[in-house]
């Protein structure tokens, strides 16, 4: 673990993918500053209203590389972390937060639209999630705001 020392106040992780959870059950048609924890999801009169903040997380040990899972929950396949590039659509290294539980977050994979010409959005929900501890993941990469169905 690289956050293995505690300071009392919690992981700076957990706190801003606390700041994602909330916003996402709670979508609003405003805009604000570009960063991670931007109090509103994009959107507005002229658009689809966002429900979704992607993320990108990357682990202690992984070597600036993202961290990757496969897109279906049945799928026994190991992504690779390795090298980051997992050419294969049976991986992606984009995410939603779904639940947090003290130090855990439960994330469901995201896989890119097929059909990215209709309707402008990029990324569509999986049946594939996973719980990881916090203290594993040193950074945090947010993606543009989007709606994703079915979440």
């Amino acid at each position: 673990m690289c956050n293995n020392e505690c300071s009392g106040k919690g992981n700076c992780i957990t706190e801003i993918l606390k700041v994602i959870n909330v916003l996402q059950e709670n979508a609003c048609p405003n805009n604000c500053t570009d960063s991670c924890d931007r109090p509103i999801l994009g959107g507005g009169t002229n658009c689809i209203v966002f429900n979704t903040r992607p993320i990108q997380l990357f682990t202690c040990c992984g070597n600036g590389i993202p961290f990757s899972m496969p897109v279906c929950k049945d799928n026994v396949e190991v992504c690779s972390t390795i090298t980051g590039l997992d050419t294969s659509d049976d991986c992606s290294s984009v995410f939603r937060v779904e639940k947090l539980e003290g130090n855990c977050a439960t994330f469901r994979v995201l896989v890119p639209n097929p059909e990215k010409s209709t309707c402008n959005i990029p990324w569509v929900a999986s049946n594939s999630f996973f719980t990881m501890d916090l203290n594993c993941v040193c950074a945090v990469r947010c993606l543009s705001d989007t709606f994703v169905d079915c979440v």
